[in-house]
């Protein structure tokens, strides 16, 4: 890229020169405003490592118009009614809705908002679960797949069984203290000062104490967490590891590319539960400053849904297809939040991100959940063949906490110096859910479309700026945090915040549209 001085262009902020590791700078817990909206700080003002959206938009972005950007999130449903999303769903105009053809001949009949993959089905088995219960033994991973199938079932059964009974234990001491205090929502304080010679309150008072040392928040927060545990390995025992389910209803071959036409045009959830896809796309492009519960990174969006992430892992024939579906329609970026450790057609996807290149289509992918080195331990869907990258297009996201200091990337989160490119907010994010919801959740899924976010403002400012320009604006303007980081939870494993991605940095959305700003 061809950099010019440009005359009253602010400059690129630089990292605090504050000792993280020895002195924090936020002591204070959040604020529920500050919960709400963390990603969108900025680390100098606010002392909290969010992307400094909210700083772009009052300083560079005033008054100005940008061009709007098609961003297609191939993810599970998105509820295109949602009163924070209705007004930023894409339409293809070329699509009469309903009538039952293919007005515009591209191949999918009645495809308004997007496309579904899926059709009707939701539940899925993980990859490794179907390279075992198809005997693919041919699969290089074959043997790994068994062995990593029954390890998963054990701890699934064994964590399924110890939230239940954590969850009973906090349940019966939540009501005998609710009792004992009077009242049903109470403080650590509260529990703490309550003096009893009563042996059973002076147990169920050390259990709440224990629960609120968990650091979820309040005890009903805690037991909807500890809920939430036990209906996730319960699904993943009935379908994800289990190899005799099966949930594919779409009467397609999925090891055949060239069999298409399947799915359909209904692009919502099919219950309720099917709520990260509308998560992910309010986190891009939730509607700003409309008075309603979540603002997204980006205006003058329109958001394509394509759902092709079922519960459990996706076939890579609908990543493949999807991948085409949204470059052959106009989008410019495509959000991926999804990812899996096997893969059986990893080289049509590969095919599809660098169709999307040739296109100028920019992929954004979340780097994974399990706190792993991704240079050593594959995340599909990736950019490389025997580790030599083979597009100019593909960014894959890491992602951070709300705390500036050593445990500021995220504890799931994977890392990787030659596979991960950069880091962005990702713990606790507060989105759209289905329904007229709004939510918090975790994971690299929330990382990648904050910075799906940052590139489509890029793309709708600087609109001559290619997809690869974008990718490495967004990685040379972050900020590189000098702290020594705990990798994945464990306080024994300590690196650099530099060697756990390419960039070494946390994307920055201001810093980007400032170089985007000086960019040919």
């Amino acid at each position: 890229m061809l950099l010019t001085a440009c005359g009253g262009v602010p400059d690129i902020v630089s990292t605090p020169i504050e000792n993280i590791d020895n002195t924090p700078i936020k002591e204070k817990e959040l604020t529920e405003a500050e919960k709400q909206n963390w990603g969108h700080l900025d680390l100098v003002k606010d002392t909290i490592p969010g992307m400094s959206v909210d700083k772009a938009y009052a300083e560079l972005l005033n008054g100005k118009y940008g061009q709007q950007v098609i961003v297609a999130v191939i993810d599970s449903g998105i509820d295109i009614d949602h009163e924070d999303l209705d007004g930023v769903i894409w339409r293809n105009s070329d699509e009469i809705a309903g009538n039952g053809k293919d007005d515009d001949n591209n191949g999918y009949v009645d495809d308004v908002h997007g496309w579904n993959f899926l059709g009707d089905a939701y539940d899925e088995q993980l990859e490794m679960t179907r390279i075992v219960a198809n005997k693919m033994t041919s699969h290089p991973d074959y043997a790994k797949a068994q062995a990593e199938l029954q390890k998963k079932k054990g701890e699934a059964l064994q964590n399924k069984t110890q939230y239940e009974q954590i969850l009973q234990q906090v349940t019966t001491s939540d009501e005998a203290i609710a009792k004992h205090l009077n009242k049903s929502v109470y403080t650590l304080e509260e529990v703490t000062a309550i003096n009893t010679q009563d042996q059973t309150l002076a147990q169920h008072k050390n259990v709440i104490m224990q629960t609120f040392g968990f650091g979820i928040g309040t005890i009903a927060e805690t037991k909807k967490e500890l809920n939430d545990g036990i209906v996730h390995f319960t699904e993943s025992l009935n379908y994800n590891l289990n190899t005799d389910f099966s949930g594919r209803k779409t009467n397609d071959n999925v090891d055949d590319i060239n069999d298409v036409g399947y799915g359909n045009g209904n692009v919502k959830p099919v219950k309720k539960d099917e709520s990260h896809g509308t998560h992910v796309a309010g986190i891009i492009a939730a509607e700003r400053n409309n008075g309603k519960g979540a603002n997204g990174v980006a205006n003058n969006v329109r958001i394509m849904s394509l759902r092709a992430v079922p519960n459990g892992d996706e076939y890579d024939k609908d990543i493949a297809l999807a991948i085409r579906y949204a470059v052959d329609n106009g989008a410019k970026i495509i959000n991926g939040s999804f990812g899996k450790s096997y893969s059986t057609h990893s080289d049509w996807v590969h095919d599809a991100i660098k169709y999307a290149e040739k296109k100028d289509v920019l992929f954004v992918h979340a780097a994974g959940n399990d706190s792993q080195n991704t240079d050593v331990h594959a995340n599909y869907p990736n950019d490389n063949v025997n580790g030599v990258e083979i597009s100019s297009n593909y960014i894959s996201v890491g992602a951070l906490d709300p705390v500036y200091g050593s445990k500021v990337v995220a504890s799931f989160s994977n890392y990787g110096k030659n596979n991960v490119d950069v880091f962005a907010p990702g713990g606790k994010v507060y989105s759209t859910t289905p329904e007229n919801e709004y939510d918090s959740k975790g994971g690299t899924s929330m990382a990648a479309p904050a910075v799906a976010g940052i590139a489509a403002l890029i793309r709708s400012y600087y609109p001559k700026l290619k997809a690869s320009q974008v990718k490495q604006i967004i990685m040379d303007s972050g900020l590189p945090l000098k702290a020594k980081i705990i990798v994945g939870g464990n306080s024994d494993d300590v690196k650099p915040f530099a060697n756990l991605s390419k960039s070494g940095k946390s994307a920055n959305a201001y810093n980007a549209l400032v170089l985007a700003s000086q960019t040919k």
